[in-house]
This record gives structure tokens, C-alpha cells and sequence, in this order.
């Protein structure tokens, strides 16, 4: 999970999830400060609630540099400085 514009706390670079996580985001006041979500380049306006979660049912081509373990490269981009 990766912040865009992080307001609290500021300094959070983002954290790793494991694959059964289920993230909720819900709105506060959310007539007076409107929230869009965004997913797969599809925006939904006037959104008051966000459950995000791993859908399993779509496959992906991961593709890295032999000499580095995708772990690795996952530990390093999470806690690099």
C-alpha cells in the first residue's frame, strides 16, 4: 500500500500486505470534501466508502533482474532511505 500525498503520517513511506488483506477506507463528512478512488485508470466520483482487496482471478508477468531476488528488490524499495 502506497500513500499519494500523505497528510498523517507524513513521513509514511507505505507497508507490505499479505494477500488475504482487506483494506476499508471510509469517508468522513464526505458531502463537504468530495473523494474520488481510482482503479485500473477507472475513476468513481462521490465515493463515501472503499473495501481493497486481492482479486486472484486475473494472472500477471512478473518480469526483474536475475541477480536479484523479488524479494529482495520488494525489502529494498519498502525500507530503502
Amino acid at each position: 500500500m502506497t500513500p499519494i500525498s500523505p497528510f498523517r503520517p507524513r513521513r509514511w513511506r507505505g507497508a507490505i500486505l499479505g494477500n488475504h488483506a482487506s483494506v476499508k477506507f471510509v469517508a468522513r463528512e464526505a458531502d463537504k470534501r468530495p473523494i474520488s478512488a481510482v482503479a485500473d485508470n477507472v475513476e468513481f466520483q462521490n465515493v463515501v466508502e472503499v473495501t481493497v482487496r486481492e482479486d486472484r482471478s486475473h494472472g500477471v508477468t512478473l518480469l526483474f533482474d536475475p541477480g536479484t531476488s523479488l524479494e529482495e528488490r520488494v525489502l529494498i524499495e519498502q525500507f530503502r532511505y
